[in-house]
Order: structure tokens, then sequence, then C-alpha cells
């Protein structure tokens, strides 16, 4: 079993920063790819980035691509999503999950942190 805790969520003006992190315990995360989602009012939970259990360059969503950075270190248990240039589109509740590989239907959730950007 793996749990997941974010942090860092909040309420930010439109073109500003925020850091979430996602921090594990019950197993290493070592053997886990990691994910961050998001899931808006009223929408589907999609995804916004992906790392391999190995580090290497993640997968961004197209509307993270260029303003997100995703980062783990597996020595502190803890993956990380940087978020710059926020729009009010980001506003959303931003989930860290983590499985074998990634997807929507990973096995591992966390109960998510709230993210407002306002114009």
């Amino acid at each position: 079993q793996v749990q997941l805790v974010e942090s860092g969520g909040g309420l930010v003006q439109t073109g500003g920063s925020l850091g979430l992190s996602c921090k594990a315990s019950g197993r290493a995360i070592n053997v886990y790819a990691m994910g961050w989602f998001r899931q808006a009012p009223g929408k589907e939970r999609e995804f916004v980035a992906a790392i391999s259990w190995t580090g290497g360059y993640p997968n961004y969503a197209d509307f993270a691509k260029g303003r997100f950075t995703m980062s783990r270190d597996n020595y502190k248990n803890t993956v990380y999503l940087q978020m710059n240039s926020l729009k009010t589109d980001d506003t959303a509740v931003y989930y860290c999950a983590a499985d074998s590989s990634m997807s929507v239907r990973a096995t591992y959730w966390g109960k998510g942190t709230q993210v407002t950007v306002s114009s």
C-alpha cells in the first residue's frame, strides 16, 4: 500500500506560480511511475504530467508544456509540480497518483489539493 498526501495548493492570481508536493508513505516510490492529474468542477479528471520510476524527462499534457515542471526525489519519497504562468483554466483539484504505469486508472491516489487561480 502507498499513501499519498498532496500539499501546496492555494489561491493565486493569473500569471502567478504555485509549487505542489506529494509525499508518499507506506512503500518507497522508487518502483512506481508517479503522476499528477487535475479535476475541475463539472469536468473529467485529466492528466497533467507523469514521470517514470527511473526519473528522466517527464511527459506533460499539452496545456502544461512550458509552464509546469514535474520532478521527483526518491530519497524523500516525494514528487513535485511547479506551476508557473497560471491561468484561470488551471483552477482545479490536483491529485497525485502512483502505479507501475501511469494512467487515469492508477492504483494509488492522494486526496487532492485545491488550486484556485483568480483573474
